[in-house]
């Protein structure tokens, strides 16, 4: 299967996904990279509010916003960076008192797991060993936003510019690299431990802005109290656990 195909067929799952959630459910859309340890928190949640269904939505920053602003039945809304928030509140989408920020993350570049060639710069990504690199598209994938303006700042974004494959979320870059369809990848610290068993991280990229996830519930949620019961959830001691286990930072 092609890459453009995948690309839509993860698009049209996450857009059913919201679609075909009930009028009662709570509805979190939540970035890519938060996808194992928001599964976790969510069944924490359900355990903790019985008779509450947690339904999860995946997908890059951008695309989850795109979705809210269309309308999506969505109540709480976590992004992996403050563009995509800031967007969303200019455009009135969430309520602004409950917005905060709960994790911190780093990016880095990982490589296959059996890939010979050690990086110790960017520089070293002109390789002809590298020949294609996966990075979230910048106009939507925050992932993307931090992985341009690292190569922009090092001088490196032009010359490196043939060899970049956008994907569509910081874990389809990922999947790229496990598969061996690209040699190197921008993703999350977080992500490469996922699949550790196939990926290894070559270079740790100090980001120019702190990799920092906000959250907030949504103007339109169906269900506020339980949306805000979510939010407030977050910042429990279960939560900043299972945030732990999976490499995430305090905000």
């Amino acid at each position: 299967m092609s890459r453009p195909i995948r690309q839509v067929m993860v698009a049209v799952l996450a857009l059913q996904c919201v679609a075909n959630a009930q009028a009662a459910d709570l509805v979190v859309s939540a970035a890519a990279s938060l996808t194992n340890a928001c599964t976790d928190i969510g069944k924490e949640f359900e355990q903790a509010h019985p008779g509450t269904k947690v339904v999860l939505n995946f997908a890059g920053s951008g695309q989850l916003l795109q979705q809210i602003a269309k309308g999506a039945p969505v109540d709480v809304f976590a992004s992996a960076d403050q563009e995509t928030m800031d967007q969303a509140q200019s455009q009135g989408l969430i309520d602004p008192a409950s917005r905060y920020n709960f994790v911190s993350n780093a990016l880095v570049v990982v490589v296959p797991k059996l890939f010979r060639l050690e990086l110790s710069s960017l520089r070293q990504l002109k390789s002809a060993e590298i020949r294609h690199i996966a990075i979230g598209n910048p106009d939507s994938v925050p992932a993307g936003r931090y992985s341009k303006s690292v190569l922009v700042a090092s001088g490196q974004w032009d010359t490196l510019a043939p060899k970049l494959i956008n994907t569509q979320n910081v874990r389809q870059s990922l999947d790229y690299v496990a598969r061996g369809e690209v040699e190197a990848a921008f993703v999350y610290r977080t992500d490469a431990a996922i699949l550790s068993d196939k990926v290894r991280i070559a270079l740790e990229v100090p980001s120019v802005t702190p990799v920092l996830y906000p959250i907030a519930t949504v103007k339109g949620a169906n269900n506020k109290a339980q949306a805000k019961g979510f939010t407030d959830f977050v910042r429990s001691d279960a939560a900043r656990k299972i945030f732990r286990t999976y490499g995430f930072g305090r905000s």
